[in-house]
């Protein structure tokens, strides 16, 4: 018997005559963004092993949060049923808060009629990457040519995520705010913990 519904299907060949729902982010918006210490916070990486990369790492994808719980939950919730993370890894990522300079255009997967619209359903924020990545490719060919994807966070679909496209860094403004183990952090910290029920091994 087979397993329903399965993996999502690979991108159609309507695709390019559906209506993309655009969500402009306007230049002044500020987005959050979690990586590790010592490397610049804006970065396009091609190594495809995240979900909208590039197929054949032809393209960089960015992926930053609305706002620092979706960073944190997206960056230390990989483990499902671990509902622990450890001081050393924390140490070893930064969050930035980065202002856009001008508008960014996402193709939205997130607002009512957006997947449907494309001929896509939730299976695209949560199914294999092989075909996501498909996706995201198809989505920056499409004809609107949108500068990335604003989604829902697996781990936690309140909150939302953005995959951003190759653009030009003076696109951004960062803020740079260290660990979130840096006491100026520990309130930050505290509540992030408290609000995703997570134990912090200190070691």
């Amino acid at each position: 018997m087979t397993d329903r519904p399965g993996d999502h299907p690979l991108p159609h060949p309507e695709l390019d005559q559906r209506e993309l729902l655009i969500q402009t982010l306007k230049a002044g918006t500020t987005i959050f963004r979690m990586h590790p210490s010592g490397c610049t916070a804006v970065y396009f990486g091609r190594t495809r092993n995240y979900r909208y990369d590039a197929p054949d790492g032809s393209f960089g994808v960015m992926y930053a949060g609305e706002d620092l719980d979706c960073c944190f939950i997206e960056s230390f919730g990989q483990t499902t049923g671990v509902p622990a993370v450890s001081g050393a890894y924390l140490e070893g990522r930064d969050f930035a808060e980065i202002q856009l300079q001008s508008d960014l255009r996402l193709a939205d997967l997130v607002e009512p009629g957006s997947l449907s619209r494309i001929g896509a359903d939730g299976r695209l924020l949560t199914g294999p990457y092989s075909i996501s990545q498909q996706w995201s490719a198809a989505l920056r060919n499409h004809p609107t040519k949108p500068d990335g994807i604003r989604y829902r966070s697996r781990r936690d679909p309140a909150k939302i995520a953005y995959a951003i496209y190759d653009c030009p860094s003076t696109t951004f403004s960062v803020s740079e705010h260290g660990s979130l183990m840096e006491p100026r952090n520990r309130s930050q910290l505290n509540r992030l913990l408290e609000l995703y029920k997570v134990d912090l091994i200190e070691v």
